[in-house]
């Protein structure tokens, strides 16, 4: 049983699947409080009705769409995103997994997205001393990176946040630059590419890459895409 706070078919948005069509099931739940985050409805707040896989399966993938992205929330919280994964593989799934990487399930994947959150996520007064705690789990992250294939997605908020991406991977094993994504932080297209532009170059010093955010462009900043 899972709480889903919304399934629905689009485009990936984000990371080196962009423009894949992809059939979203977004899980309900979050052990983080971003202070930006966009989808308070799976975590400060989260909604939708609790689902056992087999009407998580019927009602979310009408379409058969072979790309398949679970995320949330935190989808890697909750023990039954195992059975999830496992029941999409045996259908021929191709699967991506978002996460902050906080949290180890051993679950089938194709392509693990983790997205550890900088400080520049911190909320203010004791949930954000909690937040603070929790977002930044190397162990986690280094299992994670060692058992799937995997991006490093960091949302930043300035160049300056690169110091702080950088102390991060000096506490990983050694990853390729290549794997290491930088997508500016913001809900409107205008304001994500103008953070962009200050980006180009301190990302093309140290082989990252630069993304942005597709669905924001395409549809604004609205649920269901």
């Amino acid at each position: 049983m899972l709480k889903i706070a919304e399934m629905f078919d689009s485009l990936q948005g984000e990371g080196q699947w962009t423009g894949v069509p992809s059939t979203f099931i977004r899980i309900s739940g979050c052990n983080l409080r971003c202070v930006w985050c966009d989808t308070p409805y799976a975590s400060w707040a989260p909604e939708g009705p609790v689902m056992t896989i087999d009407a998580i399966l019927e009602e979310g993938l009408k379409r058969d769409l072979k790309h398949v992205v679970v995320t949330g929330g935190e989808p890697m919280l909750f023990p039954a995103v195992v059975e999830l994964t496992n029941r999409l593989r045996a259908m021929g799934k191709t699967i991506t997994i978002e996460t902050a990487g906080t949290v180890f399930q051993a679950v089938e994947c194709d392509l693990m997205s983790i997205s550890p959150k900088l400080a520049n996520s911190i909320p203010e007064g004791s949930i954000g001393e909690r937040h603070n705690r929790d977002r930044w789990q190397p162990d986690v992250v280094a299992s994670l990176i060692e058992s799937f294939d995997f991006q490093l997605k960091f949302v930043v908020t300035k160049p300056g946040d690169f110091k702080e991406i950088e102390r991060m991977l000096g506490q990983l094993p050694i990853i390729d630059p290549a794997l290491v994504q930088i997508m500016p932080e913001g809900r409107s297209a205008e304001e994500i590419w103008t953070k962009a532009r200050d980006l180009v170059e301190p990302v093309m010093d140290r082989g990252w890459r630069l993304i942005t955010r597709q669905q924001i462009d395409l549809f604004g900043d609205k649920r269901g895409t």
